[in-house]
């Protein structure tokens, strides 16, 4: 009776599912870091769990942040979500790195499919759960701010979407403690991840991780692009966005774009799986390769979702710390506009060894070089802004001039790899994994390290140490060129990518050597957080609460830091494309306006929460076949969508005498701060205030 009973409560789980009973029953070296990254991740869990207990910060986190609209309090948890997703991934990178190095003629002590099991979650964590939240994190942020917004224009949904890219995340981090992950790799390649080939739960867990994300994506790139449609300040024509403005819209019409073939490609996949479709099987009229071009459908334009953001950054601090405005603005914008247009002509050069034609490989490989051209616009323009301008190497400038130098090399690679012959010389090897991490380490990583160090004083009042931020900027540098430049050689040498372990001796050196930059790499993040830790415990001293601590360009700021809720009390009214700058220089950029109004701001919700909860517990439901679950979850999301429908005091408003009070208490501190020159911008005098030169 009991085994009736049992599969349909639990469904398919069984106690070898959790990898405690694993290690019990066979406690190899294998298994026990399986089980002590599980118990990693849980006592993780306790800890804070306990930790806000203890402290009794439930209902204050529940009240303003958890359930909050705020697209500030929005950004800084996406960003916190990512900073958590990218300790795992780093953790698993270096893993990868210690098993390659210790697994030439050995067996390592990593088995062939936990192998595949890292490089799985190591590749789906950083491209949709670490740098998607980071960089929808900084647009969350900045990007309202920067149009003279009070909000995104649908603040509900935006919180949605974060919840549900939660959820997602959630998801991957309990596939560590119940089950496993898939080995199709960040891809999900069929028939790797088809039923027949992996009937495990693993491809399950990939499939509604990614599902979660990718619907959370496609409502942000809607959210961001109707926002700065239809939500920027009387006078900011498109051209006279910021660049970064610019580098969301793009980001976020491609979103629209390229988010959509994926969630369909995980779709049929499901189908196939689970209701035996043959979308993507070799028999019964499917083929793998419309999952191929779906896929790279998404996955090409996704480079450029991770990497134009990053560019608006380079942009920003570029232009502010050498204190000259943005040299070339229109044909920038007229760069990413055809980046943007271009990365959606080039998904066959992922597949020029699977079989199409030589003219079709041909014309594949010139669209894709083609790229390179609007790309070197970029740099030429950066490197004019730099000439003749006050250059100052603060934290975010030295990421920006890392990456200039570092993605350059990573362009020359990319052509060599759109030549389809060196392709197919190359093709799976570690020179492909090289190149990769080549593009998107400075181009997606260093930009929004440099954005956290740019903009974090604006967030949350107080610089972040100057000291710790140049270590670890070095341990990135150094580690990136240890950890990937062997990369390039060992793969030229036919070292295939995804391998477990090799038999060239000849390897052995170049192994080491990506061994020692991955360590390195961990100290840079380490070095982050001990960074974290000081600025905090030094907060007092950093305070820049006036405001403006780099002589900002923008309209972010002119306001306190951090800015309060409704952003401006006034919204701005702009004549130009630096215009806070401008008026520094023109009069009074803090001439306190006549007289205040009630301001209406969205009131709080736990629609959000509740849908990216029920929304993982949904697709854990669904891993494991547990239906009743699945069913009593998809009813909830049903219910929680009409029962918000019948809701209709959705608005709060702040009384006018409140935001008197809290723009008095801004412009007093104004008055009584010392205005400092850029020379002095990173020392404690600093209290938000620069001073202005001609």
């Amino acid at each position: 009776m009991m085994d009736g009973i049992w599969p349909a409560v639990l469904g398919r789980f069984t106690w070898s599912a959790l990898p405690f009973v694993r290690a019990w029953q066979n406690p190899t070296i294998n298994e026990i870091i399986g089980a002590g990254a599980a118990m990693m991740v849980i006592v993780g869990a306790a800890s804070v769990i306990a930790l806000i207990t203890i402290k009794g910060r439930w209902r204050y986190l529940w009240r303003e942040w958890l359930t909050s609209l705020d697209h500030k309090k929005i950004g800084i948890m996406y960003v916190v979500l990512a900073f958590v997703m990218l300790s795992r991934a780093l953790v698993e990178a270096v893993l990868m790195r210690m098993q390659q190095a210790a697994a030439v003629n050995a067996p390592g002590f990593v088995e062939p499919d936990h192998f595949a099991q890292l490089f799985s979650t190591h590749g789906s964590i950083m491209i949709f759960f670490m740098a998607m939240p980071f960089l929808t994190g900084i647009i969350n942020y900045v990007m309202p701010l920067q149009i003279g917004a009070r909000d995104v224009s649908f603040p509900l949904l935006n919180s949605i979407s974060l919840w549900l890219t939660g959820g997602a995340a959630g998801l991957i981090m309990v596939s560590l403690v119940i089950g496993r992950f898939s080995t199709g790799g960040w891809s999900g390649y069929p028939p790797y991840t088809e039923l027949a080939f992996s009937p495990d739960v693993g491809p399950d867990y990939w499939i509604w991780a990614v599902t979660l994300g990718s619907i959370a994506s496609t409502l942000s790139g809607l959210n961001f692009a109707v926002t700065i449609y239809k939500e920027r300040c009387p006078g900011m024509t498109f051209m006279r966005m910021p660049l970064f403005v610019w580098t969301a819209l793009c980001t976020s019409i491609l979103m629209i774009f390229a988010m959509p073939p994926l969630t369909v490609a995980t779709a049929l996949l499901a189908l196939d799986r689970y209701v035996g479709f043959h979308f993507f099987t070799n028999d019964l009229g499917g083929n793998m390769m419309n999952y191929a071009n779906l896929f790279w459908l998404f996955g090409h334009p996704e480079v450029y979702i991770l990497i134009l953001p990053a560019f608006g950054v380079y942009s920003e601090v570029v232009s502010t710390f050498s204190s000259k405005e943005l040299y070339g603005y229109t044909s920038l914008v007229w760069a990413t506009m055809t980046i943007a247009v271009l990365s959606f002509t080039v998904w066959v050069h992922h597949f020029f060894t699977m079989g199409q034609s030589a003219n079709l490989n041909a014309v594949f490989g010139i669209a894709t070089m083609t790229i390179g051209v609007p790309t070197g616009v970029k740099i030429y323009d950066w490197i004019w802004t730099m000439f003749r301008g006050e250059v100052r190497f603060t934290v975010p400038m030295l990421y920006s001039l890392a990456f200039m130098m570092t993605f350059v090399l990573g362009g020359f690679t990319g052509i060599l790899l759109a030549f389809p012959p060196l392709d197919y010389l190359v093709h799976n090897t570690l020179f492909l994994i090289a190149h990769f991490h080549n593009m998107l380490i400075p181009g997606l990583l260093y930009g929004m390290l440099a954005a956290t160090h740019y903009w974090f004083p604006k967030a949350f009042g107080f610089r972040l140490n100057e000291k710790w931020g140049r270590i670890a900027f070095g341990c990135w540098v150094v580690g990136f060129y240890l950890a990937f430049m062997p990369l390039y050689v060992l793969g030229a040498g036919g070292a295939a990518r995804r391998s477990q372990a090799f038999f060239e001796p000849a390897f052995r050196p170049w192994l080491y050597v990506a061994g020692v930059g991955a360590l390195i790499l961990a100290s840079g993040l380490a070095s982050l957080f001990v960074q974290l830790w000081v600025s905090m415990r030094d907060r007092d001293a950093n305070r820049v609460f006036v405001g403006d601590p780099w002589d900002g360009r923008g309209l972010e700021w002119s306001t306190s830091a951090p800015p309060p809720e409704y952003n401006y009390a006034n919204l701005p009214v702009v004549a130009g494309r630096d215009p806070f700058f401008d008026g520094k220089r023109k009069g009074d950029p803090y001439g306190a306006p006549e007289d205040y109004h009630d301001i209406d701001m969205p009131r709080n919700s736990m629609v959000g929460p509740v849908s990216g909860t029920v929304g993982a517990m949904l697709g854990f439901g669904l891993v494991w076949h547990i239906w009743w679950l699945s069913i009593l979850c998809l009813v909830t999301l049903i219910g929680t969508v009409i029962a918000r429908s019948f809701v209709r005091d959705v608005q709060r408003v702040i009384p006018a005498a409140d935001i008197a009070r809290i723009e008095q208490r801004w412009h007093d501190a104004i008055a009584q701060a010392r205005a400092i020159p850029r020379e002095r911008e990173t020392m404690t005098v600093n209290e938000g205030l620069a001073e202005v030169t001609v």
